[in-house]
């Protein structure tokens, strides 16, 4: 405990690093998994391959994968960039699967109702798919978030400044304190995420929680019937 008394700033500084290294691909991953969930919800065909090469991206090594990159795409072996493309590719593995089972989950009588009323095509996909698809898209996108502060720690074999960097610090110093906190902090961050999600989800998607309250409603309504 004193080492963490005595360390406050450092341990607020990697929480910080941790969380600019987190955010970024949480965001880009959502944005590159929409249209390619959609495409693969679209096109049968592409389907399977998306899907499984998602499934092949996610399974490849993080640490072969910071190697790889900066020979790829020209940055220096140590640049946070490389975090950043890696976390945004398995951000992207895990969303797209999410994202085309989402928009499957619509009901087919819906489409054809947005259609009946003259919507076109990518009126549906903003207007009608997009919404009902979203508590779907908004657990699949905790999950993300959750797996993408938990990889970031690993980013500091490679030098990026995070609270990755307290285990690798700890470890050679052997002080189990910094350890401990590296640890507690990530947990502690990954659920602020996933809460700041939760409240997010509850202030864009309010329909979700009128429909909870329904279907709370017409439950009660069946089991007086039922007791009656």
């Amino acid at each position: 405990m004193t080492w963490i008394w005595s360390n406050l700033d450092l341990l607020w500084d990697r929480t910080l690093d941790h969380l600019v290294l987190s955010v970024p691909p949480l965001l880009l991953s959502f944005l590159f998994a929409v249209p390619l969930g959609w495409v693969a919800n679209r096109y049968r065909i592409s389907r399977g391959v998306i899907l499984t090469a998602s499934g092949l991206l996610y399974a490849i090594p993080s640490l072969p994968l910071f190697f790889v990159i900066p020979a790829v795409v020209g940055t220096s072996l140590r640049s946070p960039l490389n975090l950043i493309i890696a976390l945004t590719l398995y951000g992207v593995a895990l969303m797209v699967r999410v994202v085309a089972d989402g928009l499957a989950s619509v009901d087919k009588d819906v489409r054809q109702s947005a259609v009946a009323v003259g919507y076109s095509g990518w009126s549906i996909f903003w207007q009608v798919e997009l919404p009902l698809a979203a508590p779907v898209l908004l657990a699949g996108l905790r999950v993300v978030a959750v797996s993408t502060v938990s990889l970031a720690t690993v980013g500091a074999v490679i030098g990026a400044q995070s609270l990755g960097s307290l285990f690798t610090d700890g470890f050679q110093r052997g002080i189990q304190a910094e350890i401990i906190a590296g640890i507690v902090l990530t947990v502690v961050l990954a659920l602020l995420l996933d809460g700041a999600l939760v409240l997010l989800g509850r202030i864009l998607l309010p329909w979700t929680r009128l429909a909870s309250t329904s279907r709370r409603a017409l439950r009660a309504a069946r089991v007086t019937e039922v007791s009656e």
